[in-house]
């Protein structure tokens, strides 16, 4: 009987030049059409926006088969969450959560006044926003850890007001899952609302009342994963509450050499397909060898995994591939273009390679950094750029939760010294009254 063909198809750039615009092209990537829901996120965005709480409730009933009796989740709920945390559990969020507040609190801006003249100063603030929703998942998986991730950078920002919104749960007699309560009991967060999909950005953004009259204030910035429709409604509220990017298919790409492991890289190619049927794994080798090696650890470890369908359905798409190029340079150039979610750099004197990567949302160096890590507990965020937008987007940080203001002081005499020039170029752009806005000062 013949050997099954690889379940990653092969690109293979060897002998060849390419721009890194043909390389943008080339190398495969998971697509999500946000435009063909837009329509229908649209309707659900004004409906919520008009109906507020019972509208989402209905939603929800519709979308997720059950229906609360109010929005926000009772307190209770949270407590008693968190009182049946597996004991593991518990310890394991706990010290996700220690690792990701010393991580985040090294993104903390100083406050910096600059002197430009006697009498001159500017300074810049940084002022955390009010309200802040963030959003986690409860769809074909439970993400306790993406609370931690979308809370712990806005406490460390200095937020004063967070919500967490996630789906109902029919298991749950329609509160989210309890390890997400949990989650958001560990951090101190005590408002959860029991909604999810494009009906809970719309909430977040809008506001309402819930259905014993409580009000549910709307926030100033929403953020958190979620599947095309919650990427359809952030786009459509950005211009009302600042959002932290629209979230499309994971994606990993493994760049290695015949130096590393195929069998930690097969594993990891898997760990990230395990997401959903279109996430994108995708491995760049200058060694057919290793390559050959890494597909027979597929076919070895997949087997003996769970999600069968979804995984051969994610390694076997057309955003999933092995790339075969001539060196590591050529692979850095490849990696550049792609500009991946989740980079993992498994060469020879990997720090050095990793280094000359200025496109990826986050960068895994050497073999014992793998992606699943920073899912977790290596202090970083997982709320990550894909679809390319690492070429100029990070992911999430404290400076998300940040506003700047630039405060600016001035003397009598310091504003004299540029007097002149702040009305010749007032004139220059034939706005007289800035400039008399100066002169008045000195008549």
């Amino acid at each position: 009987m013949p050997d099954s063909p690889p379940l990653l198809r092969r690109i293979d750039l060897r002998g060849s030049a390419h721009s890194a615009r043909e390389l943008r092209d080339i190398v495969p990537r998971g697509e999500v059409a946000v435009d063909s829901v837009a329509d229908t996120v649209a309707e659900i965005v004004r409906t919520v926006a008009e109906g507020g709480a019972q509208a989402a409730l209905a939603f929800g009933e519709r979308f997720d088969g059950v229906r609360p009796a109010q929005v926000r989740v009772p307190a209770a709920a949270l407590k008693e969450a968190e009182a049946e945390l597996d004991p593991a559990v518990r310890e394991a969020l706990l010290e996700a959560i220690a690792r990701a507040r010393r991580g985040h609190e090294a993104q903390l801006r100083p406050e910096t006044t600059t002197v430009l003249a006697d009498g001159a100063t500017v300074r810049q603030r940084w002022v955390p926003v009010e309200r802040v929703g963030l959003y986690v998942p409860g769809g074909k998986a439970v993400y306790p850890s993406s609370v931690v991730m979308n809370v712990v950078p806005a406490q460390v920002a200095g937020v004063r007001s967070i919500v967490v919104a996630s789906p109902p749960q029919r298991g749950n007699s329609g509160l989210p899952d309890p390890l997400v309560l949990a989650a958001a009991a560990l951090l101190d967060v005590d408002e959860v609302w029991a909604v999810g999909g494009a009906q809970a950005v719309a909430l977040l953004a809008h506001g309402g009342t819930d259905t014993d009259g409580a009000e549910l204030d709307p926030v100033d910035v929403i953020t958190g994963p979620g599947n095309i429709f919650v990427a359809a409604a952030k786009r459509l509220v950005r211009s009302r509450v600042g959002i932290d990017a629209e979230a499309g298919p994971t994606e990993i790409l493994v760049l290695a050499d015949d130096t590393a492991d195929p069998a930690h890289v097969a594993a990891d190619l898997i760990s990230q397909a395990e997401h959903d049927e279109n996430a994108a794994s995708v491995l760049v080798t200058p060694s057919e060898r290793f390559a050959e090696a890494v597909e027979a650890e597929l076919a070895r470890q997949l087997p003996a995994a769970e999600r069968q369908t979804q995984l051969r359905a994610a390694l076997a798409g057309p955003q999933s591939a092995v790339v075969l190029v001539d060196d590591l340079e050529q692979g850095i150039a490849v990696v550049n273009a792609h500009a991946p979610e989740h980079l993992e750099v498994i060469t020879a004197d990997a720090a050095a390679v990793a280094g000359r990567v200025n496109a990826a949302g986050a960068v895994f160096v050497g073999p014992w950094a793998p992606v699943s890590l920073g899912d977790y507990c290596a202090g970083s965020n997982h709320v990550l750029p894909t679809a390319a937008t690492a070429r100029h987007s990070s992911g999430l940080e404290v400076g998300v939760f940040l506003r700047g203001m630039q405060v600016v002081e001035y003397t009598e005499a310091a504003l004299r010294e540029v007097a002149g020039h702040v009305q010749a170029l007032a004139a220059a752009e034939q706005l007289p009254a800035h400039g008399q806005a100066v002169k008045a000062r000195f008549a």
